[in-house]
């Protein structure tokens, strides 16, 4: 059985964290889909939860809804706006990798969107290329 979750405009508005009127302003405005259906059988679908809730998440992050609509109109689906920019005072996590002597990767694991195998497999692609890199080097010098 295909079951596709139906949201009225309160369960979504109410999931999402938004306001009807804000809802209905994106909906004007082209950057959430028109509801599916027609008057009083209109619903929501689970894309329209994701769409909301992605310009929230964007706009959190500082950015205009003209920004928003680019990246939503853009191709590259792994497109992700900047950060907001760091407030003085404010604190991070960054994991150094060491690769060889004098060479190191600084990594803010939050933001990669990388899971602890894939930075260990990224890691040990780098550490390849660097080994490659010196042993041509020396190759050449000789």
């Amino acid at each position: 059985m295909n079951s596709v979750t139906k949201h009225s405009i309160d369960d979504l508005c109410a999931l999402a964290g938004v306001a009807k009127r804000t809802l209905r302003f994106y909906i004007q405005q082209g950057l959430v889909d028109r509801p599916l259906g027609e008057k009083r059988g209109s619903h929501y679908s689970e894309r329209h939860l994701e769409q909301v809730l992605t310009i929230q998440k964007w706009k959190s992050a500082g950015l205009s809804l003209e920004r928003i609509r680019e990246l939503l109109q853009g191709d590259d689906e792994r497109l992700t706006p900047p950060l907001k920019p760091k407030a003085p005072g404010s604190v991070e996590v960054w994991s150094r990798i060491h690769i060889q002597d004098g060479l190191e990767i600084n990594i803010q694991p939050e933001r990669t969107n990388m899971t602890p195998e894939q930075l260990r497999a990224f890691s040990k692609q780098v550490m390849k290329i660097a080994q490659q890199i010196s042993t041509n080097m020396g190759d050449e010098k000789s």
